[in-house]
């Protein structure tokens, strides 16, 4: 299919990929040296973060001054007995999609976030103590948090997320079909979703009329096997070489944006979670040669 120009953008988290096998944003570079590389690699949208010392209509503008489009960007969740780290979380969405809404961009990824002693990081992609009680209370988290950002204007969409208490196809789908799709719509992570061992390709078939962006990642499918089945964490198997750009390790991306439909207007974002190439610029123009395929 062919996917709208203004509609593919780029999460450049190369820069942020620090050398535990983490994401550490302190390591990104100014936003103006950010800018710079992604317009030279021909990408005209990016994930949408609003630095905290600009307003989203700053953003707005600096980023017009690249050439570049605001994308969605990504409110990640965590379960908590504590009131107000429950409350600080609902405040943090209603601003994000309050700036989503200022930036005129209709959608926004929303998940379960991920800590570094969290027991799915140690033990990742293999949906690790599942328990259905939890699950439900992951769902009701969800759908709280969706209702705040919906109240804003915007689409929340679910992504599965490894590490998380939202990480398998089975997690995935329990979560799709006990919250309305009126609430939640779906964000689909073609990498997070394989390393995990799901079939996104026939998600994004099953649940079509919910998906409202996507994310796309390459990864090492062999690789990915082999740490669910040798018990690796999280960060042992990013370390190994799990990621890579786009079209340089062995995912169906093909299938996944096929598996799309039709009449499919949402947004597209390359992610490369720690870059397989020497530098952060390298990789970021790289992911730029991928997106002018469709472009």
């Amino acid at each position: 299919m062919k996917i709208r120009q203004d509609r593919l953008a780029i999460n450049p988290l190369q820069w942020v990929a620090s050398a535990d096998g983490w994401i550490d944003p302190t390591l990104a570079p100014p936003l103006d040296g950010q800018l710079s590389v992604v317009r030279d690699a021909g990408i005209k949208a990016l994930h949408s973060a609003v630095p905290g010392d600009l307003t989203p209509q700053e953003y707005a503008v600096r980023l017009a001054e690249y050439g570049i489009s605001p994308a969605p960007g990504y409110i990640p969740v965590r379960l908590t007995e504590d009131a107000t780290e429950r409350q600080t979380f609902r405040d943090t969405a209603a601003r994000v999609a309050e700036q989503h809404a200022a930036l005129g961009v209709p959608t926004v990824f929303l998940a379960m976030g991920m800590a570094k002693d969290a027991e799915r990081v140690a033990r990742p992609a293999v949906g690790h103590l599942a328990d259905p009680g939890r699950l439900e209370r992951v769902r009701d988290l969800l759908a709280e948090i969706a209702g705040i950002i919906r109240a804003e204007g915007i689409t929340p969409a679910f992504h599965p997320h490894v590490g998380t208490w939202a990480e398998t196809e089975e997690e995935t789908r329990f979560v799709l079909d006990t919250v309305d799709a009126s609430v939640l719509a779906f964000g689909p992570d073609l990498g997070h979703l394989a390393w995990a061992g799901a079939d996104a390709v026939r998600l994004v078939r099953d649940y079509a009329d919910r998906v409202a962006s996507v994310h796309v990642k390459d990864l090492d499918l062999g690789l990915a096997a082999k740490a669910r089945e040798a018990g690796w964490g999280y960060r042992r198997t990013v370390l190994a070489g799990l990621w890579s750009e786009p079209g340089h390790g062995n995912a169906d991306i093909e299938g996944f944006i096929g598996a799309l439909p039709e009449d499919f207007d949402g947004w597209l974002i390359v992610e490369v979670d720690r870059g397989a190439q020497p530098t952060p610029e390298q990789s970021v123009r790289l992911c730029g040669e991928w997106i002018a395929k469709y472009a």
